[in-house]
């Protein structure tokens, strides 16, 4: 089903609908949260972007994000079209557009918490593993209701 090349993959800068958005979530077994987080979450993202093959969304990633400080999350590839360079391409893409709003003079700190063995698909892309010199360890606290 899926390409052995990304050449006719398309990019787009947009936020998708839940359906897609769920539905590449359950692609790669992440849990796919409630209707009405997801629409509220996917509204309230600052970039975002989707990758399709014809018109089937195959990839997204989406950011966070207060304008000093921003979270990618949510970077997901179809599992038959991973290694394709395709996420690369998405984290790249989230990248610059944050670096185009940052204002002459201002700086910005992209952060995000990767799957677990996908660290180094991350060094790749120039972000680091904390602890590091100058941070802490990441920490987080998961809800359920």
């Amino acid at each position: 089903m899926g390409r052995q090349d990304n050449m006719n993959i398309s990019f787009t800068d947009v936020i998708p609908d839940v359906e897609t958005y769920h539905d590449l979530r359950a692609s790669v077994d992440w849990a796919v949260f409630c209707k009405e987080q997801s629409e509220k979450a996917l509204k309230n993202s600052c970039y975002c972007v989707v990758a399709k093959d014809g018109d089937n969304a195959v990839a997204m990633g989406r950011v966070v994000g207060d304008g000093m400080y921003y979270t990618i999350v949510d970077v997901i590839v179809r599992p038959q079209y991973q290694g394709q360079k395709i996420g690369s391409s998405i984290v790249n893409r989230l990248v610059d557009q944050i670096n185009a709003g940052i204002p002459d003079g201002g700086r910005t700190c992209i952060q995000l918490i990767a799957a677990p063995g996908k660290e180094g698909f991350y060094i790749k892309q120039g972000f680091s593993v904390l602890p590091d010199e100058s941070s802490g360890p990441a920490l987080r606290k998961v809800i359920y209701t």
